[in-house]
This record gives C-alpha cells, structure tokens and sequence, in this order.
C-alpha cells in the first residue's frame, strides 16, 4: 500500500491547542497527515484529531466561529469519521464544562469538573499511570495492570454519565477517566504525543484502525 492509498489524518489548526506537536508525532510514526485549519478541508481527510492545550470555553468559541461543530457533528455522528481528542478534545466531547461555564460538543453524555483545589495541586502537570478498562480496539495496547505512565497537563476532569464511555483510568486525588472510547469516538486527557512510546502507539494505533471495527 502506497503511502498516498493510506488513511489521511486531519488535524484541526486552532490557536490554543498543540496541533503542531502531534503532527510531528504523525510524521515521525510514518502517517499520512494533513494540518486543517478550515471545516471545508474535512473533504480531503479520512479520519480527525483534535488536539488541545488551553480553556473549554475558549476552544468552544474558536471551533464555534470557524463552523467546526457543525462540519464534524453529521461527519463524525452520522459517518462515522474516527474522531480522536487530546486534552481539552476529551472534555470537550461531553455536553458542559465547569471551565468558564462553557457548553461543549455533546457527543458523549456527562460533564467535567474541576480537581478540589484543597485537596491537589492544581494543575496536575505530570506523568500517571493509567490502566485500561475497556476492550475498545483503540485501547488495545494500553497495560490492564496500570503500569502504563502517561503525561497530564489538565486541572478538570471528565464525569461520564454512561460508564462504559470510560476506556482507561487514572488518579490525582480521586479516579478519574485518563480515555473515553464508544465506537468511533476517542480521546485521551493525557497528552499522546508527549508520552513516549505507549502514547505514540495510541496515535498510530487510532490512524490504522480500519473504520469498520469502530462501528
């Protein structure tokens, strides 16, 4: 297979995330990638990932006036386009953020927190072991026994409301979800593309998955 009959992954562009990261990740995993800063270039990729450093509702508004929640939503929600989140791309994906009260995507039901402040220090910014609870093909590689370290930069974390929506957890003063995964949905509160060679195997993991073992 030729490196052009390969799926191309489209990462989304948007002033506080670290898209320029992960596409290095991509280039030196080998994988066809495409840095997207616009909704109509969604036509050239095969399968999304939105990276993210920065606030919920920051990155809500940027997505929101760019047209990308509504260029996504019939791509991923309805095709099945293979959606990945880093960071803020997981918290994100559920219906509202605590940060700066913001309304997020809504594809996955739940909401996110912020860590106690009296209780942690805030931000974690780190590495944690996470250990897989899911069988989500996405999630295959990660360790079951929680021997797995991966980097954390976050200071609000993720309450699904369906259980089953959480592939992966972690610790910093209560268990929280370090993945979320149901079908072609994906995402990680760690950073994949800084967490050495377990997070770059997620990345090149989620750019090979056949779309049809997501459905």
């Amino acid at each position: 297979m030729s490196y052009r009959d390969r799926p191309i992954t489209g990462v989304i562009d948007y002033t506080s995330g670290n898209s320029q990261s992960v596409v290095h990740a991509l280039d030196a995993l080998g994988v066809p990638n495409r840095l997207m800063t616009a909704p109509h270039e969604l036509d050239s990729v095969d399968r999304v990932v939105l990276p993210g450093v920065g606030s919920a509702g920051t990155t809500m508004e940027y997505l929101t006036k760019a047209g990308w929640p509504e260029a996504l939503r019939p791509r991923v929600m309805g095709d099945g386009m293979p959606f990945l989140g880093i960071c803020v791309g997981l918290q994100i994906l559920f219906e509202s953020s605590a940060e700066q009260d913001a309304t997020c995507l809504g594809w996955l039901p739940g909401l996110v927190r912020p860590f106690d402040r009296k209780q942690v220090r805030v931000p974690q910014i780190g590495w944690n072991q996470v250990r897989r609870v899911s069988d989500h093909p996405f999630l295959a590689g990660l360790p079951e026994d929680g021997e797995g370290y991966f980097y954390f930069v976050n200071s609000y974390y993720a309450v699904p409301e369906d259980p089953s929506d959480t592939g992966a957890v972690t610790e910093y003063g209560l268990p929280f979800p370090a993945a979320v995964a149901r079908g072609n949905i994906m995402a990680t509160q760690f950073h994949c593309e800084k967490s050495g060679p377990l997070g770059l195997d997620l990345l090149s993991r989620f750019a090979k998955l056949p779309q049809e073992e997501l459905c």
